[in-house]
């Protein structure tokens, strides 16, 4: 059937997408031309991890584009927005730190990970958040641009040290702050000696007039300003900012080293490992098409002359070069030999990971005769003698913690008689109630902690929404450790410990009972704090948020002395009345 389908499907550029029987889209991928690449899945000979692939394609469908950039472009939104099994290596998450002046009125310098295409007053990548942040607070020292978050009501010490333009209380103008910001980003890209030369200035004077422990002082900002500055200078001729990709690939694994060169040195380096499934040139332009989303594109990026970079170069506007002799090819070069060593030094620790996570996974699968389960969702249950019970959902997708999908549930049906089989009645229907009215993605597995009574509340609630998803319970021993699963047909299912798979699905039962005993302290203590200052008189509901917003136990405001509790808008008899109650309780 489906070598039939690839005979209609054209020789056009656009996104193809392989679905597996249950209709789950888990591979994506783009093509010059459409036909040719999806033929090809179906006929020579691939290596294991392809083949396995190919084995699970029930259908696919595709997209038609007018250029193979906007094939690019679509395949990077349906990544996103599908998460495919089979794409997820891809997906990495690293951001660098950069320094950025603010696009403020009055602007101030700060370290962020959140790059904005339309800010162009970004620096860096930094090795690592010290560097910027060391960075910063030198800049800061030497430039009078704002320290604060928001502008207090009188100027602060800073501007009686000379560090602060005080726009609290002067208007300052925009030519004053550009001439600070052109100074600031002459320092950035590596001109340092005018500020050496006005410090060296300030440092004599301070000397002549015997202020020794000022003249100290700026003696130790200039040491800092050369030890900052100072990197491993490459011998290029220009000061040209510029990315050096290297990648070196075997039949399994991607290994890439990019090195971020500013004003002609090496500023910070990254370097990615990763499986493919398909063409490696091909993973190689989706992966740098994924970085650059999150990262600054710099003028010019260098690549190996084997690479085709016609939809890259559309793609993020930028040149790419593919030097071959020279000193910029022994930069490549260096960047290149970086990536082998690594792929070389690297590949036992990603196969043990491989063990630990998409194995584990199919072995999982394996054990309960499904369907690997490459999304699962678990669920426990934490209360105490019956009261302020919750509930928490961990995901684990291709066996690994997906944390922006964990939820947090407070019980609400059950007035201070909870039990886990009411509770997990509540927080499944809550749960899947909300994925059939959303048409959220559906898990492969769900993952109740216990036996009989937890798994028969929730094929209650799944059967009630006619919904079929199979469910496991882990059952503990007298030890309050994973002892054996039960199926959703009460089945037993003894598991061998010294397996990957029991250390996976332990870590699956730790995980959710951590992030519920978490959220059951945070009720708690909310409850005990919010009923003490309730029963209090002339702690009303405004006063009582500034005490949460400030204070997170009642220990500590019992320290806080009458003056700090009037600085938020409680009068002194009111204070002292707050802190002899508190004591008294």
């Amino acid at each position: 059937m489906l070598k039939e389908k690839i005979k209609t499907v054209p020789e056009l550029p656009g996104s193809y997408q392989f679905k597996n029987k249950d209709g789950v889209i888990m591979y994506v991928g783009k093509a010059k031309n459409l036909k040719k690449r999806i033929a090809s899945y179906f006929t020579g000979n691939h290596n294991t991890k392809t083949s396995r692939l190919v084995l699970e394609i029930d259908d696919f469908e595709y997209i038609v584009t007018h250029t193979e950039l906007d094939a690019l472009l679509l395949e990077l939104n349906l990544i996103k927005k599908y998460n495919p099994r089979y794409n997820i290596m891809l997906t990495d998450d690293k951001t660098y730190p950069y320094i950025e002046i603010t696009n403020e009125k009055d602007p101030k310098l700060i370290v962020t990970r959140r790059i904005t295409k339309k800010s162009n007053n970004f620096f860096g990548p930094y090795p690592n958040v010290k560097a910027a942040r060391d960075t910063v607070r030198l800049l800061n020292k030497i430039y009078p641009l704002r320290k604060c978050v928001k502008l207090p009501k009188q100027e602060c010490l800073y501007y009686h040290m000379g560090q602060c333009l005080a726009p609290c209380i002067k208007s300052i103008s925009v030519e004053e702050y550009q001439q600070i910001i052109d100074s600031i980003k002459r320092f950035l890209k590596g001109n340092i000696k005018e500020v050496v030369h006005n410090l060296e200035h300030l440092m004599n004077e301070a000397s002549d007039k015997l202020e020794y422990e000022k003249a100290q002082e700026y003696k130790s900002t200039i040491n800092n300003i050369k030890t900052t500055t100072k990197r491993q200078r490459i011998n290029l001729n220009d000061l040209k900012d510029r990315d050096v990709i290297g990648y070196y690939y075997n039949k399994d694994l991607i290994s890439i080293e990019i090195f971020f060169i500013r004003n002609g040195k090496i500023s910070a380096r990254h370097q990615i490992l990763f499986e493919y499934y398909s063409d490696p040139f091909k993973s190689i332009e989706d992966y740098i098409a994924q970085f650059y989303e999150k990262n600054i594109v710099p003028k010019e990026i260098f690549v190996q002359k084997d690479f085709d970079t016609s939809a890259l170069e559309a793609f993020l506007k930028s040149k790419f070069f593919k030097p071959q002799k020279g000193d910029k090819y022994k930069l490549l070069s260096l960047a290149i030999i970086n990536a082998k060593e690594a792929l070389i030094q690297k590949t036992e620790i990603v196969r043990r990971e491989q063990d630990r996570t998409i194995k584990s996974v199919d072995s999982l699968g394996e054990l309960l005769h499904i369907p690997a389960p490459y999304v699962i969702e678990a669920f426990d249950n934490s209360n105490l003698f019956g009261t302020d019970a919750v509930s928490s959902m961990v995901v684990f997708i291709n066996g690994k913690p997906a944390k922006k999908d964990y939820r947090k549930y407070k019980i609400k049906s059950l007035d201070e008689k909870a039990s886990d089989y009411h509770t997990f009645k509540e927080v499944i229907y809550r749960r899947y109630y909300k994925v059939l009215i959303e048409n959220l993605r559906l898990p492969n597995l769900i993952v109740v902690d216990g036996g009989i009574q937890q798994i028969n509340a929730a094929k209650e609630i799944l059967d009630s929404l006619e919904m079929k998803v199979p469910i496991v319970g882990l059952v503990k021993s007298d030890k309050h450790k994973t002892s054996y699963l039960l199926n959703e047909n009460l089945e037993k299912i003894e598991i061998d410990k010294k397996t990957n798979v029991f250390h996976f699905i332990t870590r699956i039962q730790d995980e959710a009972h951590r992030f519920a005993v978490n959220y059951h302290r945070q009720v708690r203590s909310k409850g005990v704090f919010n009923s003490l200052l309730d029963n209090i008189e002339s702690v009303g509901p405004k006063t009582k948020e500034k005490l949460l917003m400030k204070y997170k136990s009642v220990n500590i405001i019992k320290l806080a002395s009458i003056e700090e509790l009037m600085e938020l808008g409680i009068t002194k008899t009111a204070a002292h009345n707050l802190i002899e109650r508190l004591k008294e309780d």
